[in-house]
């Protein structure tokens, strides 16, 4: 089979949607299907290309088997409305033109939270008359509100109306958590087309393993009692709440906070902790994939953190799987 696959982020950005597309494509790879991904040039969070990679219209490689077809876009840190919208709508655009003239596909996957991708993958399957998927990794319009990104309610519902539209006219959706199967069909999309896809872990990379005593004296983490957050540093994970949290620990001279990632609140949450004089937080900034379990070796505790709204109240982390 021949799949045609929409993502905005795809290795080496190593945020879940990035992770959770390639490795399945690996294991589509290995099965016999064939696999292209269209995707743009790594810039996620920060919005800086990555090095060894450019801005430009149309440029492909070879990664594990998968054609990368990565095309130009506008690049925006992730933070703020204007920029972010201008980011999502021309990957919409670019890989919409680019998905049509593509050698044609069987079918065409496209994944969530990035709204407008999932726009771009039905409408190049409307086009070329292809079955479209739609992996659901996100509820887009709710969660955006939760973070109070902002209360235009107006293009909110404009948003919800197309998000419907998308599940209405899509052959198959992979829901990646059985809360959103359930949340779709109470709101009349039709249940026999939504399958329960979990979020998971390559076990050929994570496995219990002993602390990297190397890594661990190089943070100055020897005995101690490491609490560890590794994933992106966004609004809808209320960060801050922990800062207070370590603030209030600092007695306990044995606890260490340890922060590994980027995102739109990093900033925030390190020059809070320089202002308040925290010294239990320890900021790595974003690591390569490779290198996450053995960060994930120091750590005694997992913490995956979420702002409490009722948006994210069933959402599972992908992180959490690494973790375990």
């Amino acid at each position: 089979m021949k799949i045609l696959f929409l993502s905005e982020n795809f290795p080496p950005e190593t945020n879940a949607a990035a992770t959770r597309v390639f490795e399945r494509a690996v294991h589509w790879i290995k099965d016999g299907h064939q696999v292209t991904v269209i995707t743009c040039a790594p810039n996620f969070p920060n919005g800086a290309l990555f090095d060894g990679y450019k801005n430009h219209w149309h440029q492909t490689e070879v990664m594990s088997g998968i054609k990368v077809v990565r095309v130009k876009t506008f690049i925006s840190a992730n933070v703020g409305v204007f920029f972010r919208s201008l980011d999502f709508c021309s990957f919409g655009l670019m890989s919409f033109i680019t998905g049509c003239i593509e050698t044609r596909p069987d079918l065409v996957v496209a994944t969530s939270p990035q709204f407008f991708s999932a726009v771009s993958g039905w409408a190049i399957s409307a086009c070329r008359g292809l079955p479209f998927v739609f992996e659901l990794g996100d509820i887009w319009p709710s969660s955006i509100s939760a973070v109070e990104v902002f209360d235009k309610k107006f293009v909110l519902r404009l948003f919800e109306k197309i998000e419907l539209f998308l599940y209405n006219h899509s052959t198959r959706i992979a829901a990646l958590t059985d809360a959103f199967k359930k949340n779709l069909v109470s709101r009349g999309v039709e249940e026999t087309k939504i399958d329960v896809v979990l979020n998971g872990v390559d076990l050929t990379r994570y496995c219990p393993q002993s602390p990297n005593k190397a890594l661990s004296n190089n943070l100055s983490l020897q005995d101690k009692f490491v609490v560890g957050y590794i994933g992106t540093h966004g609004m809808a994970h209320a960060l801050e709440n922990v800062i207070t949290a370590a603030e209030k620990l600092m007695h306990e001279k044995n606890i260490r906070f340890l922060f590994v990632g980027a995102g739109a609140q990093r900033e925030g949450l390190i020059n809070a902790s320089n202002e308040k004089n925290i010294n239990n937080v320890i900021f790595l900034p974003m690591q390569p994939k490779e290198k996450m379990p053995d960060i994930w070796s120091l750590c005694d505790v997992a913490m995956v953190h979420l702002k409490d709204h009722p948006a994210f109240a069933e959402d599972i982390p992908s992180k959490i799987f690494e973790a375990m």
